[in-house]
C-alpha cells in the first residue's frame, strides 16, 4: 500500500478489523424484523428490538459499520451546532425540548451500553463547544445559548476556550461523549449474535413488497419474510413517500495527524465558517493523540476534491503547525429541508415499514435515538418524541418550504442541465491516467475512467437511481450522483446507495 493510499484510508477502519465476514443467507429466511443497513442506526436498532424479544435479522450490503459510520468523526453530541435556536423559532420550545431531550438520552443510553457490555471503544467525556472567530457571529452564538440552555442542555455562552487560536465567542455545552463508533458497534453486533439475532454481511436488498408479511428480496436472489421492515441505509433505499424530495446530501473531508497530548484539543469543536472546521482528538498512546478535523462540505459530485483536501490540510497545519498529516478519508451526510431527522413509519400507509434518514452530520447521538424509537414503535410503545421525527410530517415542510424548493431546483439543474452535452469535451484517449470523464458517445453518454496503467473502461453515465448524470471525484476514485449522493467505483460498482444497481457497463 502506498502512502497515497494510506492517507485515503479512515482511522476508524484501520484500527478495528472486522474479522471473518458474516455471508450471506444461504437460503430464503423468515424473522420478525429485517433491518437493512449495518451502520449506527441500524445496529443500534436490532439490538434494541432483541432486548425486546424480537427475532432480528440485520442485512447489510458491505461490511458492518464501514459505510458512513465508519467514515464519521464519532461526536457523541446533543448540541448540533446552532439547530436550538431554528428549532425554536420553526417547532416551537416545546419541540426544542424534545430533541434536545431525545439527543441527551442517546447518550446516557449508549454509555450504559458500554458500561452493560464492557465495551473498549475509547470512550470519553467532553464538551461540545460551535464556535465562531469573526465578530458578527456573536450575536447567533448567544441567541443559539439561550436556546439551547431553555431547552435543558448544560449550554452557556463563553470566549475562551483551548483551541489555538482565538475566537469572538462559543456555546459550550458539557457532559457530552467522543467514542471509537466501530469498537462500540462490532461489540454491539457480537452481543446481538449471543442473544440470538443474525447478521448478514455482502447482502444487498433490492426489492420491498411490502404486507403481511413483507417480503425482501436480494440481488442474489434469496428471499427474506418479515413481520416489519427498517430501512436503515443512509439514504433510503426505498421511498415509498418521496422522502429524496426532502433530503439533500453533502460530502465533507477528513484529515488526521498524531499530536502531543500537551497541544491536543480534548474538547469537541465545530464552526460553520469556512464550509465548516470540525476539530476533536482521539486517544493514541504513548503521549499522542490523533488530531481530527472535517471540512469542505459540498454536493457530491460537484467539486475539485483534491485541492479542498489541500485546503483542508494547509488550515489544519497553519492552526496546529508542526504536523504530519497520516490518515485522509470523506464522509457523506443527508439534511432534511427542515433540519430535523426523519425516523419513523416509512410512508402515510405504512403499517409494518419503516425508516431512519436524515441526521444532518450528527448520526451518532442520531442513529441511537433512532434505534431505541424505531424499536419501541415496532414493539407498539408510545415515545414523546416520535412526532417531531415523524416523516409523514408535513407542517415543518411548510415552514421550510424556502430549503425544499431550493433542494428541488438543485435536483433539476443537474437533472436537466447535466444531460446537455458540452461545446467541448475530452476524446476517450485524452482522460489522464487516474481521472475520469463523461463523455457522448453514440447518441449516448458514458462515463470513462483511465487507470493508472493507461487502461480504459466505460459505464453508463446515468444513475441507476433516477438517471441524474455522475461526475468523477479523482481523489476518491469514484463517479457521484449530485442529486441525490449514489457513489459507484470506476467499474460501476455501488459503492454508496440509494442505487441498488450498479452502473452498466459498455463496450469501447
Amino acid at each position: 500500500m502506498n502512502a497515497e493510499t494510506e492517507l485515503r484510508s479512515s482511522y476508524w477502519l484501520e484500527t478495528a478489523p472486522p474479522g471473518e465476514p458474516a455471508p450471506p443467507p444461504a437460503a430464503d429466511l423468515a424473522v420478525d424484523v429485517a433491518v437493512v443497513g449495518g451502520g449506527i442506526a441500524g445496529l443500534s436498532t436490532a439490538w434494541e428490538l432483541v432486548q425486546q424479544g424480537h427475532e432480528v435479522a440485520v442485512l447489510e450490503a458491505g461490511r458492518l459499520a464501514a459505510g458512513v459510520t465508519g467514515h464519521t468523526t464519532a461526536k457523541l453530541t446533543a448540541q448540533h451546532t446552532l439547530i436550538y435556536d431554528r428549532l425554536r423559532r420553526t417547532r416551537g420550545p416545546e419541540g426544542a425540548r424534545l430533541y434536545a431531550r431525545s439527543q441527551t438520552a442517546a447518550i446516557r443510553h449508549a454509555a450504559e451500553i458500554v458500561q452493560e457490555l464492557g465495551i473498549d471503544c475509547d470512550w470519553e467525556e467532553a464538551a461540545a463547544f460551535t464556535y465562531a472567530e469573526k465578530p458578527h457571529g456573536v450575536r447567533e452564538l448567544r441567541a443559539e445559548a439561550e436556546a439551547a440552555r431553555e431547552a435543558g442542555l448544560p449550554a452557556e455562552f463563553v470566549t475562551e476556550t483551548e483551541l489555538p487560536f482565538p475566537v469572538a465567542g462559543a456555546v459550550r455545552v458539557t457532559g457530552q461523549a467522543q467514542f471509537h463508533p466501530r469498537k462500540y458497534l462490532l461489540a454491539l453486533a457480537d452481543d446481538l449474535r449471543r442473544r440470538g439475532g443474525s447478521v448478514y454481511e455482502g447482502t444487498r436488498v433490492v426489492s420491498l413488497t411490502e404486507g403481511e408479511p413483507c417480503v425482501l428480496s436480494t440481488d442474489a436472489g434469496v428471499s427474506v419474510r418479515a413481520r416489519d421492515v427498517v430501512i436503515a441505509t443512509h439514504y433510503p433505499v426505498f421511498d415509498r413517500a418521496l422522502l429524496f424530495t426532502r433530503l439533500s446530501p453533502r460530502r465533507e473531508l477528513v484529515v488526521a495527524a498524531p499530536i502531543d497530548e500537551k497541544r491536543a484539543p480534548r474538547n469537541m469543536y465545530i464552526t460553520p465558517e469556512q464550509a465548516t472546521r470540525s476539530i476533536r482528538t482521539a486517544p493514541l498512546g504513548d503521549g499522542k493523540r490523533l488530531l481530527i478535523v472535517t471540512g469542505e462540505h459540498f454536493t457530491p459530485g460537484t467539486a475539485d476534491v483534491e485541492e479542498r483536501f489541500g485546503r483542508l490540510t494547509a488550515w489544519a497545519g497553519a492552526c496546529f503547525p508542526g504536523l504530519t498529516f497520516t490518515h485522509r478519508w470523506a464522509t457523506q451526510d443527508n439534511d432534511s429541508t427542515d433540519t430535523v431527522p426523519l425516523v419513523g413509519p416509512l410512508h402515510p400507509g405504512s403499517r409494518h415499514t419503516y425508516v431512519a434518514t436524515g441526521f444532518g452530520g450528527w448520526g451518532m447521538s442520531g442513529g441511537i435515538m433512532a434505534g431505541r424509537l424505531l424499536a419501541d414503535l415496532v414493539s407498539g410503545r408510545k415515545v414523546e418524541w416520535s412526532g417531531l421525527y415523524d416523516p409523514r410530517r408535513l407542517a415543518s415542510v411548510v415552514r421550510e418550504g424556502g430549503a425544499f424548493l431550493k433542494h428541488q431546483a438543485q435536483v433539476a439543474r443537474h437533472f436537466v442541465g447535466d444531460r446537455i452535452p458540452p461545446l467541448s469535451g475530452p476524446a476517450p484517449e485524452e482522460i489522464a491516467p487516474g481521472d475520469g470523464a463523461v463523455v457522448r458517445m453514440g447518441g449516448g453518454q458514458w462515463a470513462i475512467h483511465c487507470d493508472e496503467k493507461g487502461q480504459l473502461q466505460a459505464v453508463s453515465a446515468r444513475c441507476t437511481h433516477l438517471g441524474c448524470i455522475v461526475a468523477f471525484n479523482r481523489a476518491e476514485q469514484a463517479w457521484e450522483c449530485p442529486c441525490h449522493g449514489s457513489r459507484f467505483a470506476p467499474d460501476g460498482r455501488i459503492l454508496q446507495g440509494p442505487a441498488v444497481r450498479p452502473l452498466r457497463k459498455r463496450d469501447l
